[in-house]
């Protein structure tokens, strides 16, 4: 019973952000005409009031996010040609992220240097996992538990390291950037604020969410290789 009742507060901590970032993303997502502009033109009137012309805004399937490696800031369709709360809300936090990089800002650095490094390590740590069996048959070790937990480490350790390093950085083009674009540049209609605020903070605990299911994939990872 205790065990049980450990494994519901386990589950809980990881997935109820992720539950809630949804549930707020979705809920200022309508009406979808609120603003007079997109989350595409805002995020150009912004870059560009910024004198960061040369940063571009483009559509995209792969989530919302600035790549500092393009300069570009990328939305998915319903926030690039949205203009609910939402839409403008994400598109600020994104042109956060682009004044980030303009200002040199360290944790975004040490994550894009990171992310350099991670992605071959993810590679070579999937091909570690499935090959491992037969490495361990070629090269006849006695036991391929140690190239798995090695593969298994290279796989979602650095991911996870990636994106608890990422919070900081989230945090700051939240509250730090693009509330305060938000404020002062007369965007939001009156009263939409504290809603604002909701949906920088649910943008920013994407990470938190994501961070925690990788936790919690580490540890499935490691309780299959210990039986």
């Amino acid at each position: 019973m205790i065990w049980l009742l450990f494994l519901a507060i386990v589950l809980a901590a990881v997935y109820l952000p992720s539950w809630w970032v949804k549930k707020t993303m979705a809920k200022y997502s309508q009406p979808d005409d609120r603003y007079p502009s997109t989350g595409a033109d805002l995020a150009r009137h912004l870059l560009d009031q910024a004198g960061l012309g040369r940063v571009t805004v483009e559509t995209t399937d792969q989530g919302d996010h600035y790549d500092p490696m393009d300069k570009v800031i990328r939305l998915a369709p319903d926030r690039f040609h949205g203009r609910s709360l939402t839409a403008v809300t994400v598109a600020a936090h994104e042109v956060g992220h682009a004044l980030q990089d303009a200002g040199h800002y360290a944790p975004l650095k040490l994550r894009t240097r990171l992310v350099r490094v991670v992605r071959p390590l993810e590679r070579i740590g999937a091909g570690v996992l499935m090959g491992a069996p037969l490495l361990a048959l070629v090269l006849r070790l006695p036991s391929a538990g140690l190239l798995m937990m090695a593969g298994g480490l290279l796989a979602l350790g650095t991911s996870t390291l990636v994106h608890l390093v990422t919070l900081p950085t989230e945090f700051d083009a939240s509250f730090g950037r693009a509330m305060p674009l938000l404020e002062q540049d007369g965007v939001l209609i009156r009263g939409d604020g504290p809603h604002a605020r909701r949906i920088l903070k649910a943008a920013a605990l994407t990470y938190v969410a994501v961070s925690l299911v990788s936790l919690l994939n580490i540890a499935r990872w490691w309780a299959l290789l210990r039986r």
